[in-house]
């Protein structure tokens, strides 16, 4: 049966070679009739890649261990939701789902695009080209299907890996790194064609917005994942593979921002272009990373084969889309200049720098391993102090800036509303950081970020009181009333408001988990105590449990926080017997202030238990703010039907939408 799994790999890869020739020959020649059948042809890969993927999925659940995809991922006693994510969780099983998203979403654009004559054959033979490329390395050099003798059980996954994380972050990611071929597609037709108005903006903006979401909320689950799982206590540990999810969605970010000038005024054109391909080519980048074996990652693939064919595709796309720009020049740089400082346009642009000022820190502190090998002949890895020395002024200049856009108009503030805006927004922020100071956080750096994101959320909800007082007034309807017809009839424009007050409550989140942690270590018998940041733990006892494919040793705490109990923590050490890497299962007892965050770090014979415990203050913030990024992110790209008529607020609102 896997055979059919192999040729379906294989017909993919014709067929999408061909749909590629077909769509650009026939609209070239003329000849809608072979349009018609490419785009045939885009919807036969989608089934024949999808065939594929069921063939694999069938193998995994049913522990096909005579495929050594199955055997080298897989074991008899996982449980069936982690022997499907094996589909994902090696190097070629993930090629595989990688092209199987693109081939879907290939078809859903081939669909809502099928009236369009002009640019739409050149999109479809841009993702169908893509496409022929990993579908190709998947039937040649890295396929799932390869048959070995078959074994009584499998090898497993790592156990790390047998956690809800698993079912969410990597397709997440997996959605936001392919999702960012579509616009990039779009960008390439319009430059192929010529047609460089807002036409392929409009088309590509939802499906831009779509794939920034999906990395975004992909880095917050991996974050989550590797608190709640590794047991070292952080998020974010600046490894190559957490970097290459991160640049694509920062420069992600940067374009959404510059297609919504280019969206009201001809400028940033090239601007736009450049940095729709850029994200597309760290998406491709970041595929290199986990695969090539070039940089160490605990994310990473491995080493492998693959290296040098992601290295060759993605110097062929740099130089083809480069050409295109090239080419496009004298068109693309045909537009308005900026005609104030204090405009939102020329602060969309000063986003923009320091967002990729943020990447290129990042892609140097990613590659500085390779360039020191090269330079000294000894790898030498930049550790997490280089990226928050480095980055962090570029992230928090980011959130600065978030604060001062709404209170801008475009084209030219008034100076009378701009100062009254910045006054009001800076002036409580400043209150909030004296009443932080005489609380007792007195660190400059960390009381300053918590100044400007104040800033940010104060200045995002003073638009918001004035907006929503101004509709209840003109139509006479009560405060929430007019907040949701406010929100919901510009929900571009208020979705990314709720994205920049998550940015703000993130930021929070971080500043305080990364200043402000304390931590002890204790090696207790039972009925000691330990004190750490104003909390008691006493060990009372240890316990185990076996099943015939683990062994579970876990600790009981009971916690008091002066005088008030806080209940018990049971920390938890696991030894899987297919790994011999045990995984720790930590305690975390969480509020709006800090968590509790017990470790089982060891233990002896005689019931000695040795234990490492973190005070992580506001960490629970970056969760709540990945929340509200996702709420942001669904409004901002929830579909407009009709064309909304909206009050007009001040000179600063935005024209109604249109029904695109």
């Amino acid at each position: 049966m896997t055979d059919i799994g192999y040729i379906a790999v294989l017909l993919a890869f014709v067929v999408a070679v061909y749909s590629a020739v077909a769509a650009v020959l026939g609209t070239r020649e003329g000849f809608p009739e072979l349009v018609a059948s490419a785009r045939r042809g885009a919807y036969a890969v989608g089934a024949l890649v999808t065939l594929a993927v069921l063939v694999l999925a069938y193998a995994l659940a049913t522990s096909d261990f005579g495929l050594r995809y199955v055997y080298e991922h897989t074991s008899l006693d996982m449980a069936l939701a982690y022997k499907l994510s094996a589909l994902y969780a090696g190097n070629d099983g993930s090629l595989l789902f990688w092209a199987w998203i693109l081939s879907l979403l290939s078809a859903v654009v081939v669909y809502r695009n099928r009236a369009e004559r002009t640019f739409a054959p050149y999109v479809l033979a841009t993702t169908m080209t893509i496409l022929a490329f990993f579908t190709l390395l998947v039937a040649l050099v890295a396929s799932p299907f390869d048959r070995i003798p078959a074994a009584v059980d499998g090898l497993g996954m790592n156990p790390m890996l047998e956690n809800v994380g698993m079912l969410i972050h990597p397709p997440a990611l997996y959605l936001g790194y392919v999702g960012l071929t579509i616009p990039f597609a779009f960008a390439v037709a319009a430059l192929v064609t010529g047609k460089l108005d807002g036409d392929w903006l409009r088309r590509a903006r939802g499906w831009a917005l779509f794939a920034w979401l999906m990395l975004g909320v992909g880095n917050v689950l991996g974050g989550q994942w590797a608190y709640a799982e590794l047991g070292w206590g952080g998020y974010w540990a600046w490894d190559p593979v957490e970097n290459a999810s991160l640049m694509p969605w920062l420069i992600a970010t940067a374009y959404l921002h510059a297609a919504l000038v280019q969206k009201r005024r001809p400028m940033f054109r090239v601007w736009s272009m450049a940095l729709v391909t850029a994200s597309f080519l760290l998406a491709i980048f970041g595929t290199f990373i986990t695969r090539s074996g070039i940089i160490s990652s605990v994310h990473a693939y491995g080493q492998s084969s693959l290296g040098p064919f992601f290295l060759t595709f993605l110097g062929l796309v740099t130089v083809f889309s480069a050409g295109l720009i090239i080419w496009r020049l004298p068109t693309l740089g045909q537009g308005e200049e900026l005609e104030s400082f204090w405009s939102r346009e020329n602060w969309v642009l000063i986003t923009n720098i320091i967002l990729v000022g943020s990447v290129l820190a990042v892609m140097f502190g990613t590659l500085y391993p390779l360039f020191s090998e090269m330079v000294g002949g000894r790898k030498i890895e930049l550790g997490k102090d280089f990226y928050n020395q480095v980055d962090g002024p570029f992230l928090l200049a980011v959130i600065a800036v978030l604060g001062i856009c709404p209170i801008l108009a475009w084209r030219r503030s008034d100076n009378q509303r701009l100062v009254r805006g910045l006054a009001v927004s800076a002036g409580l922020a400043v209150v909030v950081g004296v009443v932080l100071a005489v609380l007792g956080v007195r660190q400059l750096i960390p009381l300053l970020a918590f100044v400007i994101c104040a800033f940010v959320i104060f200045s995002h909800a003073g638009e918001w009181y004035r907006g929503t007082r101004a509709r209840q007034r003109a139509r006479g309807i009560n405060p929430l009333a007019a907040l949701g017809g406010m929100v919901w009839g510009n929900r571009p424009r208020y979705g990314a408001h709720v994205v920049h007050v998550a940015m703000a409550v993130i930021a929070i989140g971080v500043v305080g988990s990364t200043f402000f942690v304390s931590q002890a270590e204790a090696n207790l018998k039972v009925g000691e105590t330990m004190t750490v940041g104003g909390y008691t733990l006493k060990y009372e006892g240890m316990a185990e449990d076996a099943t015939a494919t683990r062994e579970m040793v876990s600790a009981t705490l009971s916690v008091w926080q002066g005088d008030r109990s806080l209940g018990a923590v049971r920390p938890e050490m696991i030894f899987h017997q297919s790994s011999d890497q045990p995984v720790s299962e930590v305690a975390i007892n969480t509020n709006l202030r800090e968590d509790l965050y017990v470790i089982l770090a060891g233990w002896t014979a005689d019931g000695t238990a040795s234990f490492k415990v973190l005070i992580n203050p506001l960490i629970v913030w970056i969760w709540i703010g990945g929340g509200l990024l996702l709420l942001g992110g669904l409004i901002a790209a929830w579909p407009e039907t009709r064309a909304l008529t909206l009050p007009v607020v001040d000179d600063k609102l935005e024209p109604a939408p249109s029904a695109a």
